[in-house]
């Protein structure tokens, strides 16, 4: 597996970073949440493995249970939140044309980041 990466809202371990996708492994603490982001060059798969989620796509809230997916389009707000007492865990899987963290464009963040 790849190197883990902590924010403050958990952490992330990227499982496959290939030319055509990238798919990571991310953690969210109980009560936390990430930025409201969108990407401008690639869509994204949202596997729940464990606990429960809630998960913002543009103004609408979906809420997520171990086992449900869930797909956001390219250019599409989207956060997950964990309202839970114990972690949420998802498979991310990114498809498009570029995975790097600086296509991510943040709309509201909790931790100050922009």
């Amino acid at each position: 597996m790849g190197e883990t990466d902590h924010r403050p809202w958990g952490y992330y371990t990227v499982l496959a970073d290939e030319a055509d996708h990238k798919v990571k492994r991310i953690c969210v603490y109980p009560g936390k949440r990430l930025s409201l982001q969108r990407h401008s060059r690639r869509s994204e798969h949202w596997y729940l493995v464990a606990g429960e989620g809630i998960v913002t796509l543009d103004t609408r809230a979906v809420a997520l249970k171990p086992g449900e997916a869930i797909d956001i389009p390219c250019g599409t707000a989207h956060r997950f939140q964990n309202p839970g007492s114990g972690e949420a865990v998802f498979i991310e899987v990114q498809r498009g044309e570029y995975f790097g963290e600086d296509d991510i464009e943040r709309l509201a963040d909790d931790y100050g980041r922009s």
